[in-house]
């Protein structure tokens, strides 16, 4: 439905909508979000969501830049999509999924029902992420890694007792990894290229380029053979 007819609809005057935009029932599209050409939002989705913070949160009174959703992307049922997070062109942002400020989510991704990515995030192209998997704030995907359901990364430590000024360090994930459903990520962890993470594994430890690892804590087993590196498969 365009924005002429779809029931329910609240749009922002100063939003920006491009051609061929379709609308589900009871949207609401917040202050200057821009979405381009050929975009699904599907129905009771919200756009450009102001984040509230707690006053002891270093970025509390800092503004957020628009949210930006590129051409022929969707963002499907109930999903919630900040104020200055960008959403690359053709990705599916699904039902139920919470993307926070200054997220940057590259071309071409899915994003499962019911996942949550946090601030500062950083998402490259391709990647693939499966339902109700939690990504941090402050971590790192690079193109074309596969995140299965239930999948964690954390990036406090302390749990809430951090010094002053000492940073939040969320997941690096390298290019093409894949990390099993139900998997833990400690803070800080890298995953190097290629690398396999076990289903219900608990990373403690930065994993080497294509290396297999399995258990709790998480210990590398065998690397990835030839046969099922990502230029195989593509």
């Amino acid at each position: 439905m365009t924005a002429d007819s779809a029931p329910g609809l609240v749009l922002s005057p100063t939003a920006q909508v491009g051609e061929g935009v379709r609308f589900g029932a009871h949207v609401v599209v917040h202050d200057d979000v821009v979405i381009g050409d050929g975009v699904v939002v599907q129905d009771g989705a919200i756009l450009g969501k102001a984040p509230t913070l707690s006053p002891r949160s270093s970025m509390a009174g800092a503004g957020s830049a628009p949210l930006v959703i590129e051409e022929g992307a969707a963002v499907c049922a109930q999903a919630i999509v900040f104020a200055g997070a960008r959403i690359g062109r053709g990705t599916i942002i699904g039902d139920q999924a919470f993307v926070r400020e200054r997220t940057t989510i590259g071309e071409g991704c899915v994003i499962g029902r019911g996942t949550t990515i946090d601030c500062d995030v950083t998402i490259g192209d391709r990647v693939r992420i499966q339902s109700q998997v939690y990504i941090t704030a402050f971590s790192l995907i690079e193109d074309d890694v596969f995140l299965g359901p239930c999948a964690m990364t954390t990036n406090d430590d302390t749990m809430a007792r951090r010094a002053p000024g000492e940073p939040m360090v969320g997941a690096t994930l390298r290019r093409a990894c894949r990390i099993g459903g139900g998997a833990v990520l400690v803070p800080g962890v890298e995953v190097g290229e290629e690398a396999f993470v076990a289903a219900g594994a608990v990373v403690t430890n930065d994993v080497a380029a294509r290396g297999l690892v399995m258990g709790v804590p998480a210990r590398q087993v065998r690397q990835v053979p030839e046969d099922q590196l990502l230029e195989r498969w593509s």
